[in-house]
């Protein structure tokens, strides 16, 4: 598989950064956020020195050409050399595969200033951060401030956590990436438009001298997925039900990848089911509930032999690969949101989603897709939750079954799915979404799964997702599919009853008393 094509522009350290995987031995609670009240005074980052900086030459402008390992020639050197064994400064860097830091400011000695790069070829979605530190001591309290946070809310400000990653204790004690950080603050900075905002947090590093990375999520890079799928490849049992081609390619020329997933044999009046990822780089928590999607998809479970002899999957693992290469938040090397290009003639500057919709049109042409999903990450709201699609034209048998699939997921994943948090309408500004536009098409039952990057309140907890949590969602949605689809109408009949009662007190209806409300509209049914 070839590595992964870089913007010209973008200089790339030779280094091959890998993590291993690694599930804590109990749930890692949220941390109490420090109220905005408590927020630190401003860091003087004018009167601070500037220890690492690395910015492309390309903000404004637009994307032109792409090589393996980016940048040829030397590479530079963005961070300020050390003085010594005895100076304490923090050597940044984030010139890897999805890495994301632009500048780091010493204001104090252990407490640093930083500052995200915006998407490339955008001057905005600043959110994802993903660097390395080096030359850690183990004793002081170090404080960082990242100055350029987007978002005006966070779930920073509700108990989420950095993560931190050290390499002496992943080496020595098998330890991967956890939960870090207190005096948490997610706060308003700048003054100026668009306001900017700072996420603070205080840490200790586990050791004198370690290599330790920062992450805003588990990183899922597309060289994560290609050593996937290379593995996926030399598996003679697996391979068998599975083929691997290439959708398209990216504007930086690379792989798109599509998996089709099937029993062997005749697909005859199979019908299909279609899933995405990664549409949004930053969102790498719907790579890993896309991971175990595939995992429990591809497994010899009976259940998973069951899906593939009743249906065939179309999976698009990684939609916008370009961007996660980059270390983008949000958007793709055209400079937009990709996931609000979908029905735009624009193969060219969009290729992933033109391509996904082209193909998902040849489908439906030919046999029905029962459902389509999207795998998102979600900033600012707790738990996994779907949003689907109602039109003001639907019915009320309609409305009902569309909520059929979350509350059926809710109920196999109680202590992480929230129903109440599922939306139905769909907005104009969500109209070139690909959950919109698959439902256009023709795809009744379209959903985007939203994926906190924090955790769970439900079921008792109080506590952040792992990985294994994440790719539990991917096994746990494929069992929704077989209740969803069971021949015997119990379950579907029995969720179609409480997601009309659940409606019913939404409306501040009796249950039973007669009132209908197949005659509201969608909007204020969401109100």
């Amino acid at each position: 598989l070839p590595a992964p094509r870089w913007p010209v522009e973008c200089e790339v350290i030779q280094e091959m950064i890998e993590h291993i995987e690694w599930v804590p031995p109990k749930p890692e609670p949220f941390c109490p956020p420090m109220g905005s009240e408590q927020a630190l005074y401003s860091l003087g980052e004018k009167q601070g020195t500037i220890v690492y900086h690395s910015s492309p030459a390309l903000q404004g402008s637009c994307f032109t050409r792409a090589r393996v390992g980016g940048a040829p020639g030397p590479l530079s050197s963005p961070a300020a050399p050390l003085e010594g064994p005895q100076d304490t400064t923090l050597l940044f860097e984030s010139r890897f595969e999805s890495g994301n830091l632009q500048k780091a400011i010493k204001v104090g000695p252990y407490e640093y200033v930083l500052m995200l790069r915006p998407d490339l070829y955008t001057v905005k979605h600043t959110q994802w951060f993903y660097f390395r530190v080096q030359n850690t001591r183990q004793e002081p309290l170090y404080r960082f401030t990242i100055a350029n946070m987007a978002k005006p809310k966070s779930l920073y400000g509700q108990g989420l956590q950095p993560l931190l990653y050290s390499q002496r204790d992943a080496q020595s004690r098998g330890i991967g990436w956890r939960r870090v950080g207190t005096d948490i603050c997610y706060y308003r900075g700048s003054a100026g438009e668009p306001p900017l905002f700072r996420l603070s947090w205080t840490v200790r590093f586990p050791h004198d001298g370690d290599t330790c990375f920062f992450a805003a999520c588990y990183p899922y890079t597309y060289s994560d997925l290609q050593r996937y799928l290379r593995a996926l490849a030399a598996d003679p049992a697996r391979s068998r039900y599975c083929t691997v081609q290439a959708l398209c390619r990216s504007l930086a020329g690379n792989t798109v990848y599509l998996l089709t997933i099937t029993s062997l044999g005749s697909t005859a009046g199979k019908r299909v089911v279609v899933a995405s990822a990664r549409v949004h780089p930053g969102e790498s928590g719907g790579s890993w509930a896309m991971r175990g999607f595939l995992d429990f998809l591809l497994s010899a479970h009976a259940d998973a032999q069951l899906l593939r002899r009743l249906f065939v999957f179309k999976v698009v693992p990684m939609l916008n690969p370009d961007g996660v290469v980059v270390g983008n938040s949000r958007c793709s090397l055209a400079g937009r949101d990709p996931n609000r290009a979908y029905g735009m003639a624009l193969p060219g500057s969009f290729p992933g989603v033109w391509h996904l919709r082209a193909m998902v049109q040849r489908v439906l042409a030919e046999r029905e897709v029962v459902l389509y999903c999207d795998f998102h990450g979600h900033s600012r709201k707790n738990n996994v939750f779907m949003y689907g699609c109602n039109s003001s034209r639907d019915g009320t048998g309609t409305r009902l079954r569309q909520r059929v699939f979350p509350l059926m997921l809710s109920k196999n994943a109680p202590d992480k799915f929230s129903f109440s948090s599922c939306k139905f309408q769909v907005q104009k500004s969500k109209e070139r979404t690909g959950r919109v536009s698959m439902w256009r098409l023709g795809i009744s039952y379209s959903y985007t799964l939203e994926v906190a990057f924090s955790g769970s309140t439900l079921g008792g907890r109080s506590s952040h997702f792992s990985v294994e949590d994440l790719k539990s969602l991917g096994r746990l949605l494929c069992d929704t599919l077989l209740d969803f689809c069971d021949p015997a109408p119990t379950k579907l009949q029995q969720c179609l009853v409480e997601a009309d009662a659940l409606l019913q007190q939404q409306m501040g209806h009796e249950v039973g008393s007669g009132g209908s409300w197949g005659d509201v509209s969608p909007a204020e049914l969401e109100s």
